[in-house]
């Protein structure tokens, strides 16, 4: 007993030191950061093998493809809204996992039965575009429903760290057992590992009250058993709010950032086979990830801390626009990686755990509900809006590397410049206010 004693004392220590978790906070902080690494991990033991499908397809194609990302998101968006009118609570985040993962056995099924896969590839590939915005989009609405906004601001840098070693371990999964076991079965296991987060979540949810005693985080303790309103809420709450609109902008300025360089890779990668494409684009992912999972656990909560938020989130942008300007003078394939894996860093570690922080400012109807339309429609309307006009700027002004990134650097000016807004903005809110949709104040 002693020595269990002196070990959770130790445990305790090292977070505190770390990332100053208090000791009432360390089950839920915990739970939650293995929570974020499960689904994460299942994610990138099949990101890898959608982005190598991207290589047999044109850019127009998968310009295309994005655009039914876009519309799928939207259909899906309101679907989920108006199952937060009609789910209880607490069934409702695991259910959407227990989805996502019985989707999957589906598809898995569906390559062993046809033999076509033309049709059935790109379905996938829209279907884990979607996935890979729906999970986290939900994650970090449970986790603002969860801790409070004083909390968030220590903790948010810390648990996500653990979507970064998720990170490294699906797609060291992928490269190490897919040519072994073919990208379909990579379905299952991905399926199974989606599995075992309903217990977890209930489990964060009974901490909440047991040990965080956060039960006045909700909006309103009315409606604790069930989320009501309109099923599209969301979308008026995004529309008659301007926080919430500088949240969507932000997010737009970055997927411009993102489509730039993705298409990039896809066309250098073309050459390779959809197995090595797999491990090169899981390779990436594992040097992401190892770079993000010490800057998360060690960093992020300590520049949002001690440097605030807007500076938080315009880091990263002006860190990109710089990399920008570089590839402008210097338009080298070396450039371009550095960027990619730089961008990607610094999103996980710090832009991403910053944007959620601005949302323990808003009541839970806009996590549950503006939140996705945020996350999901907004992001993946920038996603085909950016992707058509990369392909617009390369096959229709036949703009070169060192063009286009000089374009980009001074997207990266505007999105820092939005972020230093949103962080001013989140500076000015009240700790016990929330934004909402029965509440639309808006943030001047």
């Amino acid at each position: 007993m002693a020595n269990d004693s002196t070990n959770t004392s130790l445990t305790q220590q090292l977070l505190r030191k770390a990332c100053d978790i208090q000791p009432q906070e360390t089950r839920a902080t915990l739970s939650s950061f293995l929570l974020v690494l499960i689904l994460m991990g299942s994610y990138y033991i099949l990101r890898p093998v959608r982005d190598a499908m991207a290589s047999d397809w044109t850019d127009a194609e998968v310009s295309w493809l994005w655009t039914a990302t876009f519309v799928l998101s939207f259909f899906a968006v309101s679907l989920y809204g108006t199952a937060v009118t009609r789910v209880r609570f607490q069934r409702l985040v695991p259910s959407v996992y227990t989805f996502f993962a019985a989707s999957f056995v589906l598809f898995y099924i569906g390559t062993q039965a046809l033999d076509e896969r033309t049709l059935l590839d790109k379905s996938f590939y829209v279907w884990i575009s979607l996935f890979s915005l729906f999970h986290i989009s939900v994650f970090w609405s449970f986790m603002a429903d969860t801790f409070s906004k004083r909390q968030a601001l220590r903790l948010f840098g810390f648990i996500g760290a653990g979507a970064s070693i998720g990170g490294l371990v699906g797609p060291a999964v992928t490269a190490l057992f897919v040519q072994d076991v073919g990208t379909d079965g990579l379905l299952l296991v991905a399926a199974a590992i989606i599995v075992v987060t309903p217990p977890l979540v209930a489990w964060i949810q009974r901490l909440k009250r047991a040990d965080l005693h956060n039960e006045d985080v909700s909006a309103d303790s009315s409606d604790f058993e069930y989320i009501g309103g309109n099923p599209l809420a969301g979308f008026s709450a995004l529309l008659s709010s301007r926080f919430l609109l500088c949240i969507g902008l932000f997010i737009f300025f970055y997927t411009s950032i993102s489509s730039f360089v993705y298409f990039e890779l896809k066309n250098l990668l073309a050459d390779f086979d959809r197995e090595t494409r797999s491990q090169i684009w899981a390779g990436m992912d594992l040097a992401v990830n190892s770079i993000t999972v010490v800057v998360a656990a060690f960093a992020t909560g300590r520049i949002a801390k001690y440097m605030g938020l807007p500076f938080t989130l315009a880091l990263i942008p002006v860190i990109i626009g710089a990399g920008l300007l570089i590839l402008a003078a210097l338009p080298l394939v070396s450039v371009v990686v550095g960027i990619q894996v730089a961008r990607r860093a610094g999103n996980y570690a710090i832009t991403r755990p910053a944007r959620e922080m601005l949302f323990t400012a808003v009541n839970r109807e806009v996590r549950f509900k503006a939140k996705p339309v945020i996350d999901i429609v907004v992001y993946r309307g920038g996603d085909m809006l950016n992707a058509w006009a990369f392909t617009g700027l390369t096959q229709g002004l036949n703009l070169g590397l060192a063009a286009v990134a000089g374009v980009g650097a001074g997207v990266a000016v505007l999105w820092a410049l939005t972020g230093i807004y949103l962080g001013r903005q989140f500076n000015k809110l009240n700790p016990d206010h929330a934004i909402g949709t029965s509440d639309p104040q808006e943030v001047e």
